[in-house]
């Protein structure tokens, strides 16, 4: 009798103990599935991205996948949707709960801050915390405090140049050819005896190229993107200001027209919506570009042929800048832990991180025999990528025309960025929705034509500022004022 109590209790126990295990078994932090086996059954992340859809998108994702199968234990699916299609595509997918895990985003287009907002991100403070901690010690802490929305992370930026610097940019043929001198060049006025001899002496060559987008640069940081609300770089009352009404871009917008009127810009400039076609032909001789450490060497191999570039601004870390590339998770991720975790290892693994930039060793790319410098394959076409939207650039092999010490010249130009006083203050526009579209929709009309000086500002510049009060720009300041001020009393403290 007693012995096969003893017998029972054994079995019992063994059974209990079986039941942990196979438990423990089917654990899993990343919200894996398990097979038959007990094997944790790999998860399946969806990223979508943006860019040119590539041929051998799936190819390289192939053999992402095998690598972050064995790293994390999930597999990766990008989904890539071309440039301009690619904001109104994410907001039809955040409406409808489209399935996705890793989603690009940014200060412009498809934007960070209001989706934030509106809850098509996840709050990520905690997933950070504990599978993210990798990442934390690599990434630019700039970079991770001022992507932060109303004090709580929501997309892990990437590590790239962090201020943002204007330079003026030359075709460096016809700057040698006329001997031109950039010693004094820096403001927009000091341009005007450079444009005048390439206008006089080159009928066909654009002397100032632009597109719809340019704004002359003036010493504020913008409240919202290429919207006339905008406070002083060396302000100490931080007073926001319509930025029409300053004197600094008053003098700006008189240049503008002049250079007009004088030929030096092309007639179709505020509607045109890039300038590709001069930098592929060629027939240009400056333009304005924002910069980054060895960006003219970028350019010239690029476009196929010299140019080089001189400042037109001081380099300042602000939320256009900061915020210029983010990955987030999307609200309705069903692998939230798992998709952090690829995060963290796609932003500390220089194999993935490459992988995912350059494609396939030996199919895409092969190494020099230094395997620091990388040279592009014939097949480098099938998968050509914007580096600057796929994670931690500084992971990034070197190409043939890099000095050794590239990544290092990131970080001194990281260092020396000074920051705007308004770095990490995001505008809530939610209670002047009405006005801010009735703003945008002047802004639209008249913006592009006042700053590439089609519209002569001594008229139409007190009918635009007009317009914009009509509109209710007033009480969006107003509003905006109200924030900044409770965001400087908060963070002075």
């Amino acid at each position: 009798m007693g012995k096969s109590k003893r017998s029972y209790s054994l079995v019992l126990v063994m059974c209990m103990v079986l039941t942990l295990v196979l438990s423990a078994c089917g654990g899993s932090s990343g919200g894996g599935e398990t097979t038959n086996g007990g094997a944790e059954k790999p998860v399946e992340l969806i990223w979508y991205t943006i860019g040119t859809p590539q041929k051998d998108v799936d190819r390289v994702m192939e053999e992402v996948s095998k690598y972050t199968q064995k790293k994390i234990n999930a597999t990766i699916r990008m989904k890539m949707v071309d440039w301009g299609d690619y904001p109104q595509k994410m907001q039809v997918n955040v409406a409808s709960g489209e399935p996705m895990d890793i989603v690009f985003t940014a200060s412009g287009g498809f934007d960070y801050v209001q989706n934030a907002r509106k809850g098509a991100f996840m709050e990520l403070d905690d997933l950070l915390d504990k599978y993210g901690q990798d990442l934390k010690k690599t990434i630019d802490p700039a970079f991770l405090e001022g992507s932060k929305v109303d004090g709580h992370h929501y997309g892990i930026p990437a590590n790239k140049e962090l201020p943002q610097q204007e330079v003026w940019r030359f075709n460096n043929k016809l700057l040698t050819q006329y001997k031109l001198d950039l010693s004094n060049v820096r403001s927009l006025d000091s341009l005007e005896p450079l444009l005048k001899t390439i206008k006089e002496n080159e009928p066909g060559v654009t002397a100032f190229g632009m597109d719809k987008n340019y704004v002359p640069y003036v010493p504020y940081d913008y409240i919202i993107q290429n919207l006339p609300m905008a406070v002083k770089l060396d302000t100490t009352d931080y007073k926001i200001v319509n930025i029409l009404e300053t004197p600094e871009m008053k003098q700006a917008l008189k240049t503008m027209h002049k250079y007009y009127k004088a030929g030096y810009v092309s007639p179709e400039a505020a509607t045109t919506g890039s300038t590709n076609d001069l930098t592929t032909s060629g027939n240009w001789f400056l333009d304005r570009a924002q910069t980054q450490p060895l960006a003219d060497n970028l350019w010239s191999a690029s476009y196929g042929y010299p140019v080089i570039s001189t400042p037109a601004s001081d380099p300042i870390v602000t939320n256009t800048s900061v915020q210029g590339s983010i990955m987030a998770i999307s609200a309705n991720s069903a692998n939230p832990e798992k998709a952090m975790q690829f995060l963290n290892l796609l932003n500390t693994d220089p194999v993935l991180r490459n992988m995912v930039d350059s494609g396939i060793e030996g199919v895409h790319y092969k190494k020099k025999t230094d395997g620091q410098y990388i040279e592009n394959l014939a097949n480098s076409k099938n998968y050509d990528m914007p580096s600057y939207s796929l994670g931690n650039n500084m992971l990034l092999y070197l190409n043939p025309n890099d000095p050794a010490d590239k990544w290092e010249q990131f970080k001194k130009f990281n260092s020396e960025g000074k920051n705007s006083p308004i770095l990490s203050f995001n505008f809530d526009s939610s209670k002047v929705s009405a006005e801010m579209a009735a703003v945008q929709n002047v802004k639209e009309q008249f913006w592009a034509s006042l700053m590439t000086g089609t519209l002569d500002p001594e008229t139409n510049l007190p009918k635009v500022i007009e317009k914009f009060k009509q509109a209710g720009l007033d009480k969006v300041m107003v509003e905006a004022q109200s924030q900044l001020d409770a965001w400087k009393e908060k963070n002075s403290k």
